[in-house]
Parts: structure tokens; C-alpha cells; sequence
């Protein structure tokens, strides 16, 4: 992915000041910011949801958005979401979904509606969702909210094989927990994107459990 020449503002204020970045193949990157600094909305801009004031932004290939608000229908069981997403993607089969359940361990709640799952397990659906299609470049806002310390952990194991298997990983958090598991860390500031390379801290488990 090959981002150029980004701005976007909202009226009269201006949120992203010309944004360059690339996301080469077999990368695992990091975009870090204080509340407020723009970080949904380059994600936004970047997956196609918003179109930006100007500058472009290219994609090389399939590509996955997992945000940060879970977007499910609470009706539905997991199963079914992912049926509806197979449609969806013009998938053959849901082989690379069941790793990915597998790998987050939640394949029990195949048969459990999405409405009665904690927060933790949907955030596991929503990055199923994201990633069941096989996406050379993975989008994700905030990916583990809600992760109990093991699935935590699990999460940064699947990244790590993605960028092994030569996809492109951009994970956006509020801090840079976990940065020694970082190819590149940038920093969004006064919507501008720097290169931030801080001392690593211990990474706190994450707030809430699954099911």
C-alpha cells in the first residue's frame, strides 16, 4: 500500500497535514496517537470508507478492515456471519476462518449468537471477518479491546505469521504497547506521521474477558 500527499479536514479544520506512507510486502507496522489526533479517520480514509480532501492512496491487492467499533448483527450466530461473509468475498469454503477461530480459540461459539458473546469473543469475530478472505494488506483500528491476556498474546502470534507470510499489518492503538514486535512506529501528531521508535514498556493485559 502506497499512501501520498494525504490531507482531510472536517469544514475549516484540518485533521491529517499531508501523509506519506508504504506498507511493503512482509511488514508489521504500528501507527500510535493521543485521542482526537486523527487515527480513525486516516484508517477510514485508507480502507476506502471516507474519501480524504486530497492526496491518493494505492493498493496493491485484496485487503482487510477490522475497526475499532464491532459492526455485527447481534441476531446472528458467528456461523452465520461468516457464511454471510463467505457470500460477501466469493469464498469456496471457510478453511481459512476456522484457523483463524482456531488460532483466536472461540471455534465453540460457532453456534452462539453474536448478541450474547462478550465484548472480547465479538472482537474476535470482527477480526475474523476481517482476515477470513486472506488479505494481502490487514487494516486494523485497536485490534485486541477487550482481549483477555492469552488471546492478547495469540493476537500478536497470528500478526507475526501474516507478515511472515509476506502480507502488510498496520495495527493503530492509542499506545505503543508491545513496539519490539514492530517492524516500523510512527506517530501521529498534529496530523502529520513521524517515525517513533520508544523504549519498549512491559504491555499491560488487556481490559476484560471472554466468554
Amino acid at each position: 500500500m502506497q499512501v501520498t500527499g494525504l490531507h482531510h479536514a472536517y469544514r475549516r479544520h484540518a485533521v491529517l497535514r499531508g501523509i506519506d506512507l508504504s506498507l511493503p510486502p512482509g511488514i508489521l507496522a504500528g501507527i500510535v496517537g493521543e485521542n482526537g489526533a486523527g487515527k480513525s479517520t486516516l484508517l477510514k480514509i485508507l480502507s476506502g470508507e471516507m474519501r480524504p480532501t486530497s492526496g491518493t492512496v494505492t493498493h496493491g491487492g485484496r485487503f482487510g478492515y477490522c475497526p475499532q467499533d464491532v459492526v455485527l448483527n447481534d441476531a446472528l450466530t458467528v456461523r452465520q456471519h461468516l457464511a454471510f461473509f463467505k457470500t460477501a468475498y466469493g469464498l469456496t469454503d471457510l478453511r481459512r476462518a476456522e484457523e483463524i477461530m482456531a488460532a483466536l480459540r472461540f471455534t465453540e461459539y460457532a453456534d452462539v449468537r453474536s448478541g450474547v458473546l462478550s465484548g472480547g469473543t465479538r472482537q474476535k469475530l470482527n477480526l475474523t471477518l476481517a482476515l477470513m478472505h486472506d488479505p494481502q494488506v490487514l487494516l486494523l483500528d485497536e485490534p485486541y479491546q477487550g482481549f483477555d491476556w492469552d488471546t492478547y498474546q495469540r493476537f500478536w502470534e497470528l500478526a507475526a505469521r501474516l507478515r511472515d507470510s509476506g502480507r502488510s499489518v498496520l495495527v493503530v492503538s492509542h499506545l505503543a504497547y508491545d513496539a519490539e514486535r514492530l517492524d516500523r512506529l510512527y506517530r501521529l501528531e498534529e496530523g502529520r506521521l513521524q517515525s517513533h521508535t520508544p523504549v519498549p514498556s512491559p504491555a499491560p493485559a488487556p481490559e476484560g474477558t471472554t466468554v
